[in-house]
């Protein structure tokens, strides 16, 4: 992927001196409190919102409390070339390339834990150590606010978009790369529908359950049907959603992964807030806003290891593999309000099987690997949660519209470099996802040829 090809996109002394502005941050941590018995919680309903490829760093080093870092910090390229990290001022990004979050180049720019590589990592430019200041994404920002946010939440491989999305629905991966192999794995799904637990999964544009082949159909609708539940008050116990993923660089994504436009994010947060706030299901509702992987953008925190769930990962050492980059997780409910002045932030221990946990010890389901099992490790993501003293005041939000998309332009489907829109498009146009076209389900067409060849 040429150079030319994409334009966008903490330390405790930078917290601190945030802290002093603002004033102390409140802090809560998962050994704070007890959990009560899961049917005295309250919860009665959690939905799951991932997003796409942003690290914390990138998305929210300038948090007030957190342990985050933007501006000031330097890496060096190839040459041996130092350059800072600055704010980005382009929401989308087309003149750069698509920051690499594989496998390798995971390691790469993790380096052994300097967490320095990214400038030295195949195409990335200095797109990959840009960020965004509190201003530019008045939604997310004021959600972090005005909520709970986890400032230690990794993804739970060090991997590409596949093997994390696989995790958050089955606590491990069988693939370490954006395959279209057909997934056997047992998920959340399973163990749900086992004990006759309501459950819905709700997609975008592409259903990434249909990697399960037609196994889900009956438990999967379009995202359009989720606004309608909502309102009505019949949201499931557990709810998954999905947002719209970027496809072939087209501008019609709002799933924050480059290039689209992050605005087209923020409205479409901001819609998912709005409906689970105004329903009649949130007095008793965790809502939970996540990214399946950091996207090849810098963070300062180096990734640890913890406990295998299985041996498809081969940089174990002593059954440990590690975790991804940490990436932006807020936890949104009555049972998660902060103060705006002194955010409240959480610096457990957590990963996408915190949120299965979370699950998991709510409905009394039996864990599915030994990573959702262990108990010293990656933290249950309800010990996030103030059980004692429940807030049901809504926080007014600024909401954000959804902007014109900005097609970026279509490259080589065949190219070596990684672009995983084009791995959703593979997906979508894939035997798999015709199936549930043809078992009835909503989902878009793939592009025609004319469409496609405007993106040239």
């Amino acid at each position: 992927m040429p150079v030319n090809r994409r334009d966008f996109l903490r330390n405790i002394a930078g917290a601190a001196s945030a802290v002093a502005i603002t004033g102390a941050a409140e802090t809560t941590t998962a050994n704070a409190q007890q959990l009560p018995e899961p049917g005295a919680s309250q919860i009665e309903h959690i939905v799951v919102v991932m997003m796409e490829n942003r690290s914390f760093d990138h998305i929210l080093g300038w948090l007030p409390g957190a342990n985050g870092k933007q501006a000031g910090l330097t890496y060096t390229d190839t040459a041996g070339t130092a350059h800072p990290t600055q704010q980005l001022t382009t929401y989308v990004g087309c003149s750069h390339p698509d920051p690499d979050h594989s496998y390798t180049g995971g390691r790469s720019e993790v380096d052994n834990g300097l967490m320095d590589g990214w400038l030295r990592t195949t195409t990335n430019d200095t797109f990959s150590i840009g960020y965004y200041v509190e201003d530019q994404l008045p939604f997310f920002s004021a959600l972090a606010r005005n909520f709970t946010t986890c400032d230690n939440y990794f993804a739970s491989i060090l991997s590409s978009t596949f093997p994390n999305r696989m995790f958050q629905h089955s606590a491990q991966t069988d693939r370490l790369s954006n395959t279209l192999d057909i997934s056997t794995l047992p998920t959340i799904w399973d163990s749900l529908a086992a004990a006759g637990v309501s459950r819905k999964y709700y997609y975008g544009n592409v259903p990434f359950l249909a990697l399960w082949g037609t196994k889900y159909l009956d438990i999967s609708e379009p995202y359009a049907t989720f606004l309608t539940d909502a309102a009505a008050g019949t949201l499931p116990a557990v709810s998954f959603v999905d947002p719209r993923f970027t496809i072939l660089d087209d501008g019609g994504g709002n799933d924050d992964h480059p290039h689209a436009d992050l605005r087209a994010g923020e409205a479409f947060m901001g819609q998912v807030y709005t409906a689970v706030t105004q329903s009649p299901n949130w007095a008793n509702t965790v809502l939970i806003f996540n990214r399946d992987e950091w996207g090849g953008f810098f963070d300062t925190v180096p990734p640890p290891r913890v406990v295998a769930p299985n041996n498809i990962d081969t940089d174990m050492i002593g059954g440990q593999v590690l975790l991804g980059c940490r990436v932006p997780t807020i936890v949104v409910s009555p049972f998660s309000v902060g103060s705006p002045a002194t955010p409240r932030i959480d610096p457990g221990l957590y990963d996408h099987t915190s949120v299965l946990k979370l699950i998991e010890w709510r409905y009394n389901l039996a864990p599915l690997t030994p990573r959702d099992a262990a108990t010293s490790e990656v933290g249950n993501l309800a010990n996030t949660l103030n059980f004692a003293s429940p807030n049901l005041t809504v926080p007014l939000l600024p909401l954000v519209t959804a902007p014109i998309p900005t097609p970026c332009g279509l490259f080589e489907l065949a190219s070596e470099v990684d672009n995983e829109s084009y791995d959703f498009f593979k997906l979508l146009i894939s035997d798999l996802v015709t199936a549930w076209r043809n078992a009835g389900k909503s989902i878009p067409a793939p592009p025609s040829v004319s469409s496609l060849l405007s993106l040239l």
